[in-house]
């Protein structure tokens, strides 16, 4: 295939881990996008299962398509280790990260790279996600996110439905999608975006203070630069009985560490309305201990 390099490079990066079952549609998804020039950086996070072996079967297939392809392997350290190397290894001027069991529609990459390309105040790009099963059906959300097939009996058609519907408090179609004080009271960006690599290096990746790494680094780019919302589906999310999301008990820690690791921002800016406000306590997922956890930092920082 004819490598277009007259767009900017765009680094791919998918961390791998114990995805076996969908690492090898992942890749195909990159492979038939229609934006051409991509370097495709996969990082296999010490899986114990066959997913190296499944992404090597499609090396040859990605060295004859990609401007550059880094398939390595390491020892299990985490999503955030793994992230933070990949990232050290992308040399696109735009970074584009995927799940290893998730789906890029065909037409992602240069729909998101057509509106950063020509907004400079932006720095990262996302659209709405379609819904899928552990076996790429497109299904859809009952009341309690269960995976249903019928449209009509559906509550939530999209993830970014059930994300306009979590957070009514915010336009996604607005210049307010993004903004910090909204996301300080929880994460409300779909998956599949796009992002300049140069903010990332002006916020130095991920930190490991902050487990959470998809909401610690939308808190961060939010602080410098502009978010923005695309409402058409280019990315497939798949939902299944091992998302870590799921683990509610997980998350609930995650968020609270990495809200907890904000602190100190919120005190050198003066920040302490959104400390005190009742506002922070909306996030659906918040439980009584989360609160008082909360409630007992403000009374240390007043001290």
């Amino acid at each position: 295939m004819e490598k277009n390099i007259l767009n900017s490079l765009i680094s791919v990066l998918i961390p791998a881990y114990n995805h076996e079952k969908y690492v090898e549609e992942t890749i195909k998804s990159i492979i038939s996008q229609s934006y051409k020039n991509i370097e495709l950086i996969i990082v296999d996070d010490g899986s114990q299962d066959n997913t190296f072996n499944k992404i090597m079967e499609l090396e040859k297939q990605c060295k004859e398509r990609f401007a550059n392809v880094i398939f390595t392997r390491k020892e299990n350290e985490g999503i955030i280790k793994t992230l933070n190397f990949a990232l050290e290894k992308a040399t696109g001027e735009y970074i584009y990260l995927i799940a290893s069991d998730d789906i890029a529609e065909k037409n992602a990459i240069e729909t998101l790279y057509n509106f950063l390309s020509n907004n400079q105040e932006y720095a990262l790009v996302v659209g709405d996600n379609y819904i899928i099963d552990e076996l790429g059906q497109k299904c859809y959300w009952d009341l309690c996110r269960n995976n249903i097939y019928d449209l009509e009996k559906a509550k939530y058609k999209t993830f970014g439905d059930y994300l306009k519907k979590a957070r009514k408090d915010i336009n996604f179609n607005s210049i307010q999608f993004g903004n910090y004080r909204s996301l300080v009271k929880g994460n409300y960006i779909p998956n599949g975006y796009l992002i300049r690599k140069s903010i990332i290096d002006q916020i130095g990746g991920y930190s490991e203070k902050a487990p959470l790494e998809d909401y610690y680094l939308m808190l961060q780019i939010s602080k410098i630069a502009k978010l923005r919302y695309i409402d058409i589906p280019l990315f497939n999310y798949r939902w299944h009985s091992n998302n870590t999301i799921k683990n509610s008990e997980k998350m609930h820690k995650y968020t609270l560490t990495t809200l907890k690791y904000e602190k100190q921002f919120w005190v050198n800016n003066k920040f302490y309305d959104l400390l005190l406000s009742d506002e922070l306590y909306n996030l659906k997922f918040r439980i009584k201990s989360m609160i008082k956890v909360l409630l007992s930092t403000v009374g240390i920082l007043k001290k």
